[in-house]
């Protein structure tokens, strides 16, 4: 008998259905697919190595630029743990802003996911739509930092800016907006054929599958898995400001979409209360130059789910090492366990529903040295520096 051969389909690294360089490779039998691989690593940048030759503020900066989308929710990632270290707690009004600065954030990221998953989609106009609705919140980020991306608004010990009754004004009325808007999408995602078409019953993870593989954020919770850590373990202002649960039972893809737009609702909902309750206090609290020695772990609830950031301090300026382990990295495994058994054209959808971020993902690269002849040596980052230089001449 002949051996049949296998036919791959590769997409990527760069192609016109990714926004960000990753490489794909589906095995398919006709149209169904019968294994799926994912090769990742070409947006590494080398943020952790570089932050050990910063001091802690800078370093806070530079985290900051692991994700334009999820900036803030990085920088208080980092700026909690450094707290837990120097032993210092930011004041109430700081850790309400917080609060109020991260809800906004997830809207931004939400609200972009929910565009390209249109235009992945086929659907052109709705991304239209979703990106002219998301610019309300960046112009309301924009009022309250200056900048409509990397907002900066943390310190370590604290805030930057402070809230009044103008800016307060403003975002109540671009919630509203936010609001209105967003029960017009819930509505298409729920009721439009040719959206569930492509999203109903595609791509369904039982809550054992969901486990198992690791899955956070709105992937795990529309697997009806109860877990997010500001519920779970809140942390910021959260303790003053609860988060109700969201989540779906059915596991597919259209789950997966409307938990992301019903924790909007939510998000305006937390909004409101910071704004109607933000607590009297001090914006900053002084924080020694050298963090004490010692380790500490810091997660957060980042869009897209849980944001780990390992801290250790040598008791200098500078950290001793971070360890950065984002969202999309557990979920990959989902996207590739789901691919088996559905069709080539459902792998875009597919690849949206996690709303991947590539360059935050991609944390480790591998650089094998042919002339070194030490076993095990630990790289510097000047030895980075040069490698870097002699690579590309």
């Amino acid at each position: 008998m002949e051996k049949q051969e296998k036919f791959i389909v590769p997409i990527g690294p760069q192609h016109p259905a990714l926004k960000e360089p990753g490489h794909f490779e589906f095995t398919v039998d006709g149209e169904v697919v019968t294994s799926a691989t994912a090769r990742l690593g070409y947006v590494h940048r080398g943020i952790e190595k570089a932050v050990e030759s910063r001091n802690w503020t800078q370093a806070m900066y530079m985290l900051e630029r692991i994700c334009g989308i999820c900036s803030h929710v990085h920088a208080t990632a980092y700026c909690l743990g450094v707290e837990q270290l120097a032993g210092v707690q930011a004041p109430p009004r700081a850790q309400a802003i917080r609060v109020l600065i991260a809800e906004l954030e997830r809207i931004h990221s939400h609200m972009l996911w929910w565009g390209v998953a249109a235009h992945e989609g086929g659907f052109d106009i709705l991304f239209m739509y979703t990106w002219r609705d998301r610019e309300t919140v960046m112009e309301l980020l924009e009022m309250l930092s200056g900048n409509r991306v990397h907002y900066s608004a943390n310190l370590i010990g604290g805030v930057k800016f402070d809230i009044d009754q103008k800016q307060a004004d403003a975002i109540r009325k671009g919630i509203d907006y936010l609001e209105e808007r967003t029960h017009h999408y819930l509505e298409i995602i729920t009721t439009d054929e040719t959206f569930l078409g492509r999203t109903r019953n595609i791509g369904v993870m039982s809550p054992e599958v969901a486990k198992s593989l690791g899955a956070v954020g709105p992937t795990a919770r529309a697997s009806n898995i109860h877990r997010d850590l500001r519920v779970d373990q809140p942390y910021a202002g959260y303790d003053m400001f609860p988060v109700k649960l969201v989540t779906e039972t059915q596991g597919d893809l259209e789950a997966r979409f409307v938990v992301r737009l019903k924790e909007l609702f939510e998000s305006y909902r937390i909004i409101r209360e910071v704004l109607d309750n933000l607590p009297e206090s001090e914006l900053t609290v002084k924080v020694p130059r050298k963090i004490p020695a010692g380790q500490v772990i810091s997660r957060v609830e980042a869009p897209r789910g849980e944001l780990f950031y390992y801290i250790e301090s040598n008791g200098s300026d500078q950290p001793e090492r971070i360890k950065v382990r984002t969202p999309t990295l557990p979920n990959w495994g989902t996207v590739l366990a789901t691919a088996v058994g559905l069709k080539l054209a459902d792998m875009p959808m597919l690849l949206v529903g996690i709303d991947p971020c590539f360059s935050c993902n991609d944390r480790l690269v591998l650089v094998k040295d042919q002339n070194q002849t030490q076993s095990g040596k630990t790289w510097t980052w000047e030895d980075l520096r040069i490698h870097g230089i002699e690579r590309y001449k």
